[in-house]
Formats: structure tokens, sequence, C-alpha cells
């Protein structure tokens, strides 16, 4: 499948200041595609030069194999949805839907169609006479996806599009745009800082950090298998625990860490032996063993934080650092003070390079 966009070698600098950084990336047809990162990453300066709201310094953006880089917005087969809506509040829900569609020239009756069509995607057929002063948040984030996907573009960009909504509506709205997108087969490029909507929505993350490119994977790959310090703290919680390298094969990594062997799963980069690793051990793959092994280690509960569904542990071991483990009801009802036994699968846990060592 050819793609339908590809960013190659793009820089934007704001003077002095680089917000993208020699980006090469590429993404498929009817994927749902997320930007993560911090605050002054890039991505959305990212999400605009698509959007032609920016121009690149540097380098060229192509839509689906056409050059769009100094095209204006409204010569680009894109549309985006911001944060803040952008509805016409003096147009009732059907006019702000039929806008695109209108400026198209497109027959009444077929803009008709086309607004009920979409109305209907998302239950809204009964609120086409409303005004968006009449409706609730999570309607009005709804209207304002279907005024975007209108017109028939070939990417929907969002813009953060579900900031402004309560924690429990974000929640339901996530699901709901993964349906939208996923029902329309549209290609959906969005950006965000939260990690756990990334994870919930994305077929593809690309992890953005200092303008450039960290890791890109799906959900899971990016969870499981990090490829660097920043990306294992940035999307979930992660143990890192400084160990170094006693041999690698296409089955594992082993390891020695705080006086003992342990093993962890291969990482994408080359090791040797007496290399200085980090193994990233997320909280909720230790495991609290009922009697000692030599796989596991000792350990004590320092802190105990009941959160509902888990129970959230931070723990000592002997050479003074601390962990966080994770554990549902019936898992372990240790208590802060207690001696534990801890381990943890070597396929749950994975190695990245020790960038403090390195050099």
């Amino acid at each position: 499948m050819d793609p339908v966009v590809q960013f190659q070698n793009v820089t934007k600098a704001y003077g002095q200041a680089v917000a993208v950084d020699d980006l090469n990336l590429t993404i498929q047809a009817g994927k749902f595609v997320t930007l993560l990162g911090p605050s002054g990453c890039g991505k959305s300066t990212t999400l605009r030069m698509l959007g032609g709201f920016e121009i690149p310094n540097s380098g060229r953006i192509l839509l689906a194999g056409k050059d769009v880089t100094r095209l204006p917005p409204n010569k680009r087969n894109v549309n985006i949805v911001f944060q803040d809506y952008a509805l016409f509040p003096h147009m009732n829900v059907a006019r702000n839907i039929a806008f695109g569609l209108e400026l198209k020239g497109l027959h009444s009756s077929a803009i008709h169609k086309r607004v009920m069509e979409l109305l209907a995607l998302v239950q809204l057929q009964d609120y086409a006479a409303r005004m968006p002063s009449e409706l609730s948040g999570g309607q009005r984030q709804r209207v304002a996806l279907m005024r975007a996907l209108a017109p028939d573009p070939q990417v929907l960009l969002l813009d953060e599009p579900l900031s402004a909504l309560d924690a429990k509506l974000r929640q339901q709205m996530q699901i709901e745009l993964k349906s939208i997108q996923e029902r329309t087969g549209k290609t959906f490029l969005f950006v965000t800082h939260d990690q756990e909507e990334a994870l919930t929505m994305s077929d593809q993350i690309v992890v953005m950090n200092n303008g450039k490119v960290e890791q890109m994977g799906d959900p899971h790959t990016l969870y499981s298998r990090p490829q660097s310090v920043f990306v294992a703290n940035f999307i979930g919680d992660a143990n890192l625990l400084r160990a170094k390298v006693v041999g690698a094969d296409a089955q594992g990594t082993a390891l020695t860490w705080n006086g003992r062997q342990v093993g962890a799963l291969p990482s994408g980069h080359a090791m040797k032996q007496g290399d200085s690793v980090l193994i990233v051990v997320r909280p909720e793959a230790l495991r609290f063993l009922s009697v000692p092994s030599g796989e596991g280690f000792a350990g004590k509960i320092r802190k105990r934080v009941f959160k509902g569904n888990h129970t959230s542990m931070t723990i000592e071991v002997d050479d003074g650092s601390q962990l966080n483990a994770l554990v549902h009801p019936g898992e372990s009802e240790a208590i802060s003070g207690e001696d534990v036994w801890l381990g943890w699968n070597p396929r749950a846990a994975t190695v990245i390079r020790d960038e403090s060592a390195a050099g």
C-alpha cells in the first residue's frame, strides 16, 4: 500500500529555535496515527506543516505522492479539528457540517444527504437544527468532527481535540474517535501529550522529543519494547535497573543486576558481554513469590497506596534502590514494612542502552 503522508528531511525553525529537526516520517492510509510527546517536542508544528499552516525551512511533504510543501491549506486535501472546536456560533448543527460542502458548490440535495449520513454516524440526527450553544461539550466535539469529515479529506488532522473535556467524557470520546476512524476508513493524524489517550486509540504511535522521532510503532511494542530511556519513562511507568550484559542471543539477554543473574527480552540494539545497560521492568511485571527462589530477590515494602482497581507499592531492595510494583486484588496482601520476595518473567522485561554510561 502506498503511503498517504511522507515527511522527507523536514526541518522547521523559529529563529534559532529548531522545532522539528530533519524529520523523516511515513504514514500509511487508513491508519489512526498519533504524534505523542511533551510540550515543545514538535508534534503540533508537524501537524501544522501538513495542514499548510506552517512552511518548513527545508525538506518535502508529500500527500498521496504529491508535493504539497508550499501549497496553502485550501489546496491540500486535508482538514483539521482544533481543541476549541471552532464551530460557527450563528449556524445550526446542519449548516456547520454543510459549510465545507457549500464551498465546494455541491447541489443542496447532495449536501443534505451527506450531512444526515454524518449525523447518523454519531447519533445526532435529531440535533440538526440545534445551535452550538445548545449542545454539550461532547456533542460539540462530534459536530466539529463531522464538519471536518464532510468534504471527504484524505487525512484528518486532530490537534489535542479532547483536552477541554472532563476525564470521563474524554475516555468516552477516545473510544468513539477510534470507532469513527474505523468506520470511515480515513487516515487520522492525532496530536496529544496524553500517553493513555495514545495507547487507547492508535494503530501507530510516533513518540517525539526535541523535534525528532524517538521511536515509532504500535502501542503494545512501544510499551513493552521501548528503545530509549525517554520512551520507557514517557509511555507508562518504568523501573530502570542498571545491569551488565553477561551474554545475548536471539532468545534473550543474560544480565547481572544487584549481584544476581537475571534475564530480559533481546534488545533492538547490538550488545556484547560487559556492556552497561538498563533493564526496563514495568510495575505490573513484578511478581510476589510465595517462597524465596534462586530467580528472585528480597525487598521490603516501604509504601502501599490503594487506588481502587489496583494497589501501588514502593519496595526497597538490598542495594538501597526502590522499585515500583502494581498489584491487583488477590495478588498480594503484603503490608508496609513487610519483607517480600520478588521476581519477574524475563519475557516481561527488556533491555536498553544505559545512556549515562555511553562514552
